[in-house]
């Protein structure tokens, strides 16, 4: 088995996720496909859309062809999303990275894009990965968690292919952004340069 922060993090835990998780988590790969994105009403909109902005997630439209690029390095997690914002294929990307602390269950991952950090730890339900929050920094500063929107993230293989979830919510507001779709992936073998798909 090839030794990555994934691997590393989970330990013998790691085949309580699906295989084709399992296997993407530990050589790598691409994700593409069409997600779709949804924006809360009045407030809860206007928020999502300042979100997605900033996550460079199309806010003009409900759909956008999409490709994530996943890698290890250093110990460390890398996702890199791409947008495809228009027609002429221009694009915008947000880079994600995970740094592992402790190993599942008890310890966690810190999401680090730009100054902000997210603490995050692993639910494993039904062979997928749930995300749950369980702190926020802006640099070296906490901010309360009733002060951040609420996340629903997840990932799992549904009919072998990769199906996920990004939601954030607010009290009181509801949603405000949500984005999600079933994708194909392309697995890189052995670092070969070849690839299949799941």
């Amino acid at each position: 088995m090839l030794e990555t922060a994934v691997t590393h993090w989970f330990g013998d835990e790691l085949k309580k996720l699906h295989p084709l998780l399992q296997q993407l988590h530990q050589q790598g790969g691409k994700l593409k496909g069409t997600v779709n994105i949804q924006f809360g009403k009045g407030i809860a909109g206007w928020l999502g859309k300042r979100i997605a902005h900033k996550m460079g997630i199309p806010t003009d439209r409900d759909t956008s062809a999409f490709q994530v690029d996943i890698s290890h390095q250093d110990n460390k997690l890398y996702w890199s999303r791409t947008f495809y914002i228009d027609s002429k294929n221009n694009i915008k990307r947000m880079q994600s990275i995970f740094e592992p602390i402790g190993h599942w269950p008890d310890g966690y991952w810190i999401e680090q894009t730009g100054k902000l950090k997210l603490y995050l730890t692993v639910d494993v339900k039904n062979q997928g990965w749930y995300w749950r929050s369980l702190k926020t920094k802006l640099g070296w500063i906490r901010i309360p968690q009733w002060l951040m929107p609420g996340s629903n993230a997840w990932k799992r293989i549904t009919n072998n292919r990769y199906e996920f979830n990004v939601e954030f919510r607010m009290p009181l507001l509801g949603m405000l952004l949500r984005y999600n779709g079933t994708l194909d992936a392309l697995i890189d073998l052995e670092g070969g340069g070849s690839t299949k798909e799941f």
